[in-house]
C-alpha cells in the first residue's frame, strides 16, 4: 500500500507544486518532437512502476499531475515517479 508523501519528500522536488491536491509540474522542451520524446520515455518508465500520470502536450509543452488515484492522496509513488521525469527532463537538457 503506497504511503502519503511528506514534506521530505516534496523538499526533494523543487520544480514541482501541490496544486488541486496533485503534483503539479509544466515541462517546456526545446520542440513538439522533444516534448512527444520525452513523453514517450516517461510513459515507458510509468508503465513499468503501473503508475500513470495525468498528462498533456501543447507544442513543446507537457503538463503534469500525479496522484495515486486508489488512495485519494499525493504518495511516495508519485514523487518517485515525479523525480524519474525530471531525470528524463535534465538528461534530455543536459543539465
Amino acid at each position: 500500500m503506497p504511503t502519503p508523501i511528506d514534506q521530505q519528500a516534496l523538499k526533494q522536488l523543487p520544480d514541482w507544486t501541490i496544486l488541486d491536491k496533485k503534483l503539479h509540474r509544466v515541462f517546456v522542451l526545446d520542440n513538439f518532437v522533444q516534448a512527444f520524446g520525452f513523453m514517450a520515455q516517461a510513459a515507458i518508465v510509468a508503465e513499468k512502476m503501473n503508475h500513470h500520470p495525468e498528462w498533456s502536450n501543447v507544442y513543446k509543452t507537457v503538463t503534469v499531475d500525479l496522484t495515486t488515484h486508489s488512495e485519494g492522496c499525493i504518495t511516495q509513488l508519485d514523487s518517485e515517479l515525479a523525480a524519474k521525469m525530471d531525470e528524463i527532463f535534465n538528461q534530455m537538457n543536459n543539465r
